[in-house]
């Protein structure tokens, strides 16, 4: 058969295939995943973040504060944002 050509990939054409083939799904794998969208923000762990209107219903919910306090906080959450936007 063509005397000795093309008898078969080197080991050096199947190391360039494979690493070929594992950078072609790498790419796909990273283009999926930066066109889906994302549902809520993460925070630095990688858990979803709550806003603090969130934190302060949870705290009221739970006890920790007062209705008095929870009003002068949602009240300063409140003009803080207005402040900034």
């Amino acid at each position: 058969m063509m005397n000795g050509f093309n008898d078969g990939m080197s080991a050096g054409g199947w190391l360039l295939m494979s690493v070929f083939w594992v950078a072609l799904i790498a790419v796909v794998v990273w283009a999926v995943a930066a066109l889906l969208p994302r549902s809520g923000r993460r925070d630095d762990i990688g858990g979803l973040a709550e806003r603090p209107e969130e934190v302060l219903d949870r705290r009221l919910a739970s006890g920790e504060i007062d209705m008095e306090t929870y009003d002068k906080l949602r009240g300063k959450l409140r003009d803080a944002r207005v402040s900034r936007g």
